[in-house]
């Protein structure tokens, strides 16, 4: 079968190796986020947390777009892994020998994140050079659903190894898996990549802009998402400090909270792969935000535990109904030439948004009961997905 069709095991491998890293580094955020959850219980720690992992990517995605066109993308994402295990090893190391400020564990989410940003573009751009345009989408379905699954394990298993070993003895799993995630991703051979043709890199980012602004759809979609992350973020980033206030701050449920999120993420990239979502992609995105706001009203206002995890549960399954439409509308709709940029702008706005938002909610969350926080931006979100839909902007 793969010799027929050698495509799959490409496909395969790559996202074994994707799947693999993801582990790690899942197990990293949740043990530093949960750390600083338990040890301050502060929404300002979240916020600047938040602002940590998110603020770098805004400053590097753009520029690692323009690599993705310029340079081997599987050579970046092998780099960014590498990048990102070592500031996890560095962090282990000081923690052992006794250096435990809450600034470590800020600059270490900052190097992640700027790592990020150089890797999601090459990611994004890298996959239509493995895989044949008409099966990006089931790809993409099936890429989902595996990293939701081990994102779904990496909570359970992060908490436990949290109980048994300390901080930095738990980070140690993040080098071990970026080294096998390495390994696998440089034995894959992808398709010719066309490579940028501009003079320098301050041209070709001119050039990823032009291009934005150019396209109608894509120019509506970057405004869209950027609206869209900004009013999502308080669910995004919150909920921790929502469970801990409102049904206690016991580790097992900041870890159910997780687990039924990754849970509902399998389900809904096994959802996407299966169906494929409207033929009209960017519809199926509108959808799932729209259905996503309205689900952020019973995280908010659920009275019980079991309440607020079967919406978490359903909030998880529209992620990839998101995602996943998107990202395989620009891989389909994009000059491969521009794909590295225009999802360097992609991660640029989503990465703005977010940490814009928790600027604003973190603070307010200190001030304001988070249940609050959660409708009003629900509302506010799923008013964002009907008047584009109404309006035709991503048509």
């Amino acid at each position: 079968m793969n010799g027929k069709n050698p495509w799959k095991s490409r496909a395969a491998r790559f996202v074994a190796a994707q799947a693999v890293s993801l582990f790690g580094s899942s197990l990293v955020q949740y043990a530093i986020i949960w750390h600083i959850t338990l040890t301050t219980s502060s929404g300002k720690m979240l916020a600047i947390s938040t602002l940590c992992g998110f603020l770098p990517q805004l400053a590097v995605s753009v520029f690692g777009g323009v690599w993705a066109d310029r340079f081997s993308r599987k050579s970046l994402i092998m780099l960014a892994d590498g990048a990102v295990a070592a500031a996890t090893l560095a962090l282990a190391l000081s923690m052992g020998l006794g250096y435990r400020e809450m600034w470590l564990m800020f600059g270490v989410l900052a190097v992640r994140s700027a790592g990020t940003g150089f890797q999601t573009p090459a990611v994004q751009a890298f996959l239509p050079q493995i895989v044949p345009k008409e099966k990006l989408m089931r790809v993409g379905g099936v890429q989902s659903s595996v990293n939701s699954a081990i994102t779904f394990l990496s909570p359970a298993l992060g908490g436990a190894l949290l109980s048994l070993y300390p901080l930095e003895t738990v980070l140690l799993v993040d080098i071990v898996t970026a080294i096998v995630g390495i390994s696998l991703t440089a034995g894959i051979k992808a398709g010719e990549q066309k490579r940028d043709a501009a003079v320098s890199g301050w041209k070709s980012l001119q050039e990823g802009f032009a291009y934005a602004r150019q396209n109608r759809v894509l120019r509506n979609l970057l405004a869209f998402q950027v609206l869209t992350m900004f009013l999502i973020s308080p669910s995004a980033f919150l909920t921790p400090l929502l469970v801990e206030r409102a049904f206690g701050g016991e580790v097992w449920r900041l870890t159910a909270s997780e687990m039924t999120y990754s849970a509902g993420m399998v389900l809904g990239g096994a959802l996407i792969a299966a169906w494929g979502g409207f033929s009209k992609k960017l519809r199926t995105t509108l959808l799932a935000g729209g259905i996503y706001g309205l689900l952020m009203l019973g995280l908010g206002l659920s009275p019980v535990f079991l309440g607020y995890l079967a919406c978490n549960l359903l909030i998880g399954a529209t992620s990839p109904c998101y995602n996943t439409p998107m990202n395989v509308y620009l891989q389909e709709n994009t000059a491969p030439e521009m794909q590295g940029r225009v999802f360097g702008l992609m991660q640029a706005v989503s990465s703005c948004a977010l940490p814009l938002g928790m600027a604003l909610f973190g603070p307010l969350a200190d001030i304001v009961p988070i249940s609050v926080l959660f409708v009003v931006c629900g509302i506010l979100t799923a008013g964002t997905a009907a008047f584009t839909f109404r309006r035709r902007l991503l048509d």
